[in-house]
């Protein structure tokens, strides 16, 4: 039984507000919650092009928020731990959303150093800050019947990864799979992740909730990502190139969809307990978040190529066959990804459904209008 949280009237942090998914989980926070003070951080780097995260941060500036909803947005990062134990303070939050990491499975290979400190360092200082959310609370059960009176941190929930099945070949992936033989330091920092989280939900207990995310697509989404990589590649008239000589499936999952996954967590944290130890039952628990449909990848890169035509971003004669390049697998990289999403369905009563055909349609929509600016 989840331990309800209303997300009205809360102060909701969520890290990598700039973000692709932050970016999407702020704005529906914004427009749906009354009274609430979502604070937002992102340090803006380099990875991609800033001036895409500066356009997320402009519009979320200047979105219409609902019933007294306010935005707070700072710049900073998370392995800089005076920065997060200030916010914290200042900030008081209930409701943690960390989303913010160093991605990619391939620059994991040659830049190391980036996944070490935001991945781990950072996520350890969000782990010790919401750690000390409690210090101020003397009696937790007392306080509980206060109204006005801050408890802490309700829930953290933070961002997994389909990378951390490695090169299981079961499919689909379940929450309940080994996920010992991370092939990427990448999934090995995600990993990481869950087991932190899971020691101090024990040690300290935190509500912790993992979400696995599964190929993430849409407007507004990375360029490092397949989608709006090909997209650039093939409107500069070069070939792609598409791994594993095309024979690659992957579980894509509308961003739209993802953050719904999100939003329906975040109100149901793990409920607290006490073992036969006299010690915290960890309120801990992992979701996928996946389509549970993985598509061929050579289908995904003509459903693209297609829409593209469609919005006149390519011309009708575009030859897409003459613009693939296969390739053998990139090291880190596997050859499906496939979600069970049963557990969800079950806790939450939601699983993605928005097909690849209607997502890629308004990706390439946006697309066109991002390529006029």
């Amino acid at each position: 039984m989840k331990t309800s949280i209303t997300l009205n009237h809360k102060t909701i942090l969520v890290t990598g507000a700039a973000g692709f998914i932050g970016y999407y989980l702020v704005k529906r926070l914004l427009t749906e919650t009354e009274g609430s003070t979502i604070v937002g951080i992102d340090n803006f780097n380099d990875y991609y092009d800033v001036s895409l995260k500066e356009w997320r941060y402009r519009s979320l500036a200047e979105t219409k928020a609902n019933g007294g909803s306010t935005l707070i947005f700072e710049r900073g990062s998370l392995e800089d731990k005076a920065f997060i134990d200030r916010l914290f303070i200042e900030r008081r939050p209930d409701v943690v959303v960390n989303l913010a990491a160093q991605a990619g499975v391939r620059y994991s290979i040659d830049h190391p150093d980036a996944y070490i400190n935001s991945n781990l360092i950072g996520f350890y200082n969000i782990l010790e800050a919401c750690r000390h959310s409690y210090d101020a609370v003397t009696d937790r059960d007392a306080a509980q019947d206060v109204q006005d009176t801050y408890r802490g941190v309700q829930h953290l929930v933070y961002a997994s990864s389909s990378s951390v099945y490695g090169g299981n070949t079961k499919v689909p992936f379940s929450e309940d799979d080994a996920v010992d033989h991370p092939i990427s330091l990448y999934a090995a920092t995600k990993k990481a992740n869950e087991l932190l989280a899971h020691s101090y939900a024990k040690l300290y207990d935190i509500p912790c909730t993992g979400l696995r995310f599964f190929t993430v697509y849409g407007p507004v989404g990375r360029p490092d990502m397949a989608l709006f990589s090909f997209a650039d590649t093939l409107t500069r008239g070069e070939k792609i190139q598409v791994f594993n000589y095309g024979d690659c499936k992957r579980d894509f999952t509308y961003v739209d969809d993802i953050v719904e996954g999100v939003l329906r967590v975040m109100c149901g944290a793990p409920p607290r307990g006490k073992g036969s130890d006299g010690l915290p039952v960890p309120p801990y628990c992992i979701y996928n978040i996946g389509n549970n449909h993985p598509e061929n990848l050579m289908d995904f890169v003509h459903i693209l190529a297609e829409e593209l035509m469609s919005t006149g971003v390519l011309p009708d004669d575009f030859d897409i066959e003459a613009h693939i390049n296969l390739v053998p697998m990139q090291p880190g990289d596997v050859p499906v990804t496939y979600a069970d999403t049963s557990k969800l369905e079950r806790d939450f009563g939601f699983k993605p459904s928005t097909n690849l055909r209607d997502g890629v349609k308004k990706f390439a929509a946006w697309y066109r209008e991002w390529r006029a600016t």
